[in-house]
């Protein structure tokens, strides 16, 4: 699965006018629009084309489809999305969304344009309201289960419809059977309605809660009280009426009791376009803070804290809570996390995961936290629960101090992108612990003298002697014959054999007189270095096995002296383990050799040219070692 790398660290929040290209051209709409008046002919768009692949991923279309002319912010960035004006019909007729009005064609347009963002129309299919709010807005979801919401649940719609959020209700399903049911009041289960106002009224000398919903079909409504034909709009004044904008057309849109809409809807999506909290009156200025990452299966996919052994592999990310609230002792802010791409991926067969996160006080260390950390530290504050929803958010309030926050998967190995977003009423300082790149490598070892050799090593001097000859020099052909006859006697590691390419990359890294050639010296300190090797897998080799799990793999190299970012980690990963997620020791050892080279010449390249130190090191590793 692909995934689009981005800088590690916290990103500035986009704005509409930022809005990155998405058309296979790189050009914007105002350039694809300015060709097609240039050249006079009508735009064609080759990215979405008006056929059956735009249509469906799953299925074949069951009717024949004609695309006619009639005569868009996701995972936290503005996107530009061009699309042309040709609509899938049948029989002259719009086949997905259309308006009531059949010269009206804004509303399909729009539709065209976000499954072009999606894939296809049929990712649509079963979507959540919540989705295309905050898609179409940039803001942030809150979601409330109408039995369990708080008492001032009235007040908080309120609020929310008075600062122009959007809101979206809906009633559940058990099963599919019960997709679009009509219940005995009118209403369909499993269907996106939008809450469009809230209001009291005087009946019968008692105020009484009101609550204006409509179904998006235009048609279709509630038939209980305060219906568009009940009679209690009869105790009410044609003024009142009036106000309240109350008709009895079978528009689609109705009035109801709010105590009815408790009980009979079961969900209530806020999206908000700033995160300012409902149950306040203040309105707050915030601070957005944007990390975007990856968990990638056999380095940063480690699930929940239920899996211990993987759950400290996953992204790590440290808040920094500075300044108090206005007033208060504790630091507000808002985490939501959101996995991308899953509509579009959906032909590939893949579904919504099940998502969350957890919070930790922070030891003050710059650095990933490893598995004894968490095995003796609870979180201070998590997501309300883990859940297959494209995004999870939820407000805390927690001390001044610093936090490590991880995002993860509910079940380990499991792979998306992700992005996480951080409202906070006071500025914070964010830090990506999995950013950075440290590489501090002990100084050689000096050589066994030779009065103090032990058996070993004196059977393998003997074995030097025996293929280099007079000079006492190997080449790479030679050493690669050497090294691949002792380590296949070791029974305690899983060895194939060290192909020619590594034997050059050993000699490159130890080779200090610049004569490709290894001197008994030299590849006595390569010995020691190897044995130091060896010794350290078989430490991270916890089943014994012969092999290192990849989830290991983190520390095993910070051991020898490498603390690699999360992207290097996940290169790495993909070039060294097998389809198990494991290493061999002679995977283990080209990728230490490969390494340690790499930031040797690094070093080397940077003590000569000062400029050549503003070269990213990610990069440079990357290139170097060829993943």
């Amino acid at each position: 699965m692909p995934y689009l790398y981005r800088a590690p660290g916290p990103q500035k929040h986009p704005v509409p006018k930022d809005a990155r290209a998405t058309h296979s051209s790189g050009q914007s709409f105002e350039q694809l629009r300015q060709e097609c008046v240039q050249k006079g002919i009508l735009f064609e768009d080759a990215d979405f084309p008006a056929d059956s692949s735009s249509l469906f991923y799953s299925e074949r279309p069951q009717i024949p489809f004609v695309w006619k002319r009639p005569g868009f912010w996701q995972h936290s960035e503005w996107l530009d999305v061009v699309i042309d004006d040709r609509l899938p019909t049948f029989r002259d007729r719009l086949i997905f969304l259309h308006s009531a009005d059949h010269r009206e064609f804004w509303s399909a347009l729009l539709e065209k344009a976000y499954a072009k963002l999606s894939g296809s129309y049929e990712a649509l299919k079963g979507g959540s309201a919540i989705e295309a709010m905050e898609d179409f807005t940039g803001g942030v979801a809150e979601t409330f289960a109408t039995k369990e919401a708080p008492e001032n649940f009235y007040e908080i719609l309120e609020k929310a419809l008075k600062r122009g959020s959007l809101v979206g209700c809906s009633i559940d399903i058990r099963n599919a059977t019960e997709s679009e049911a009509r219940t005995p009041f009118g209403l369909i289960k499993g269907h996106a309605y939008s809450v469009t106002g809230i209001d009291q009224v005087n009946f019968q000398g008692r105020n009484v809660e009101l609550i204006r919903v409509r179904n998006p079909w235009g048609q279709v409504e509630w038939n209980g009280s305060w219906s568009d034909s009940s009679s209690e709009w009869l105790s009410v004044g044609a003024a009142e009426q009036k106000r309240l904008c109350h008709t009895s057309l079978d528009d689609g849109e109705f009035w109801m009791a709010f105590r009815d809409f408790k009980t009979h809807f079961d969900k209530v999506e806020i999206c908000n376009l700033t995160p300012d909290a409902l149950e306040e009156d203040a309105v707050h200025k915030w601070e957005v803070t944007v990390h975007q990452g990856s968990w990638v299966r056999g380095s940063t996919a480690g699930g929940c804290r239920n899996f211990l052994d993987t759950f400290w592999t996953n992204p790590q990310i440290k808040l920094s809570l500075i300044e108090k609230d206005e007033g208060q002792e504790d630091c507000t802010f808002l985490v939501a996390l959101m996995q991308k791409d899953r509509r579009k991926l959906k032909r590939f067969g893949a579904n919504m995961l099940t998502i969350g996160y957890a919070i930790y006080q922070s030891p003050r260390k710059d650095e990933h936290l490893n598995k004894d950390f968490f095995r003796y530290h609870a979180s201070q504050a998590r997501s309300k629960t883990f859940i297959n929803l494209r995004e999870v958010s939820d407000r805390f309030q927690l001390p001044p101090g610093e936090y490590i926050l991880i995002p993860s998967t509910f079940e380990p190995h499991q792979e998306a992108d992700f992005c996480l977003r951080i409202f906070t009423e006071k500025k914070i300082i964010t830090q990506d612990m999995d950013g950075d790149v440290n590489i501090d490598l002990p100084e050689p070892p000096k050589p066994t003298p030779a009065g103090q050799e032990t058996e070993e090593q004196l059977q393998f001097r003997a074995l030097f002697e025996q293929v280099a000859g007079e000079d006492m020099e190997v080449t790479a052909e030679k050493l690669e014959y050497v090294l691949n006859a002792v380590l296949r006697k070791k029974k305690d590691v899983k060895f194939k054999k060290l192909s020619p390419i590594s034997c050059k990359n050993i000699i490159s890294l130890m080779d200090t007189s610049g004569n490709g050639k290894l001197e008994f010296e030299e590849f006595k300190v390569f010995w020691d270095k190897l044995q130091k090797w060896r010794n350290l897998f078989l430490q991270f080799d916890v089943d014994k096995s012969g092999t290192m799990s990849s989830y290991e793999l983190r520390t095993a190299l910070k051991a020898t002296g490498f603390q690699l970012s999360g992207r290097l980690l996940q290169l790495i990963v993909l070039r060294y383990t097998d389809e198990n997620l494991q290493l061999g020791f002679d995977d283990f050892l080209n990728c230490l050799v490969r390494l340690e080279n790499a930031s040797r010449v690094f070093q080397a390249l940077s003590a000569k040219n000062k400029e050549f130190i503003h070269l990213n090191i990610n990069e440079f590793i990357k290139l170097t070692m060829n993943i």
